[in-house]
């Protein structure tokens, strides 16, 4: 899968990457919505789009829908990886498209990877 990871902390974002490539993932990686709305205008092209939900700039609902907009027919999945995780930010992900919720600090680094890829099978 190719994947775009946005977050906004560069040690989080860095770690999740190296997990994603270690299993054989294409990785790229933006620390902002804006940053990354700016590679969807360049015709960049993704199977994933792992975001955070509260990053400066653009959260992760407004990031989804630009996404969406965007890509058009080639729209990617969009999971949120998040530690928000009340029950509200979690509905509304789900009404903005987003194919799966992960929080944070509920799932290790590894468990994520196979969240994502578990996300990913079921859609």
């Amino acid at each position: 899968m190719k994947i775009l990871l946005v977050d906004d902390d560069a040690f989080l974002r860095d770690m999740y990457a190296k997990k994603f490539s270690d299993a054989g993932h294409t990785i790229d990686v933006a620390e902002t919505g804006m940053m990354a709305l700016q590679k969807f205008r360049q015709g960049e092209q993704y199977d994933v789009v792992l975001l955070d939900m509260v990053m400066p700039g653009i959260g992760g609902i407004d990031l989804m829908k630009e996404v969406f907009d965007l890509a058009g027919d080639h729209a990617p999945k969009c999971i949120v990886l998040s530690n928000q995780g009340q029950m509200e930010d979690i509905k509304a992900a789900s009404a903005a498209g987003a194919a799966g919720y992960i929080i944070k600090a509920e799932t290790i680094p590894s468990e994520v990877v196979h969240e994502v890829t578990t996300i990913i099978e079921k859609t």
